[in-house]
């Protein structure tokens, strides 16, 4: 439920009682990860989404009906169930779902959702039902017994130091990073698109250049971070992992290929420099000068984004991040209709 931490704690704040469906297994295909989670309001509006679609409309009534008796319930979609069937569940994978009722009253629950918000880091564990035996998984009212024999009820968020005490119980547990960092160097407008575009997708975003008359906040509204600084002597002091995006968009020789080492040298899971195939040429002369390898070389992303088309900086930003997803999740950038596998990893 973390992806919508900031609208649920708005409702819980104005003292509403919601019910929240999360989903805590996914096998096969399906448009939505574990973890993502539906919010039904007393009042009857929904926030987020279990599914592509396929599922709302089941959840919606099961959500009505735990805000109505306030008993937890697990719910189970799949196409080759009857009930999965019916509600269009056509993507061939099977979705499991823990609903609960919840009020600002659930402080360990609050408390993580705020962390989250916070973008600090944040977890929950849950009670799902009772540990799966060799017979088979166990029916609704035999998991709720057991999770009451071993000191928790389904929907029952576990204390972490208590966790290996519940042997009889199955957990599900649900984690919020804090948000990828994604810098960008060089104050153009490519880079304005770019900032707007990746905090559009949830990354903290920073913006730098050594130049004050074009590094205004003004000019980049979207950036949590707006640094005037000599780029490489920024990269030097300011912490990546290895979910940082470094971006460069400048052409300024100064600064280009010493900021790109360094970019390089980086646990940066993706590192990319805008220009033509002629300044990508002279850039890889200039970082072999340098003393970067061939190896590090291989993880430059130059010239950079996929092959969309694109020409506007809006159209480049959408081409620049695609390639990104793609680099994180090890896929290749291709047409989904080319391929023969599972669409959804």
């Amino acid at each position: 439920m973390f992806e919508i931490a900031d609208r649920l704690l708005d409702r819980l704040r104005a003292g509403e009682r919601v019910a929240v469906a999360t989903a805590v297994s996914v096998v096969g295909s399906a448009p939505r990860t574990v973890g993502t989670s539906m919010v039904v309001g007393a009042d009857g509006t929904v926030i987020g989404s279990i599914s592509g679609g396929c599922v709302e409309g089941a959840l919606y009534e099961t959500c009505q009906q735990v805000l109505a008796d306030g008993r937890p319930v697990v719910e189970s979609f799949g196409f080759s169930d009857e009930a999965g069937f019916e509600v269009g569940l056509s993507c061939g994978g099977t979705i499991e779902v823990v609903v609960r009722a919840l009020t600002a009253a659930d402080a360990t629950v609050v408390h993580q959702l705020e962390e989250a918000r916070a973008g600090r880091p944040a977890s929950l564990t849950t009670v799902v039902g009772a540990a799966p035996t060799p017979g088979g998984a166990p029916a609704d009212d035999e998991a709720d017994a057991a999770g009451r024999d071993a000191g928790g009820r389904l929907g029952d968020v576990v204390d972490p130091s208590d966790v290996d005490a519940c042997t009889g119980l199955r957990l599900f547990t649900e984690r919020s990073e804090p948000a990828p960092r994604l810098l960008v160097f060089g104050a153009v407008e490519f880079a304005v698109a770019l900032c707007d575009a990746g905090a559009a997708l949830g990354w903290r975003v920073t913006v730098c250049d050594p130049r004050p008359v074009f590094m205004t906040p003004g000019r980049f509204r979207s950036a949590d971070e707006v640094v005037v600084e000599w780029p490489p002597a920024y990269l030097a002091r300011t912490e990546l992992d290895d979910r940082s995006v470094v971006a460069v968009l400048s052409h300024d020789d100064r600064f280009d290929a010493e900021l790109v080492a360094a970019a390089l040298a980086s646990p940066a899971v993706y590192v990319g420099a805008m220009g033509s195939r002629v300044t990508h040429e002279r850039r890889v002369r200039q970082l072999r000068a340098l003393g970067v390898g061939d190896e590090a070389i291989a993880r430059l992303h130059s010239p950079i984004g996929l092959d969309l088309g694109a020409s506007t900086p809006e159209e480049t930003a959408v081409s620049i991040l695609a390639e990104v997803l793609a680099v994180r999740a090890g896929a290749t950038g291709g047409r989904l209709r080319d391929r023969t596998d599972a669409i959804h990893r």
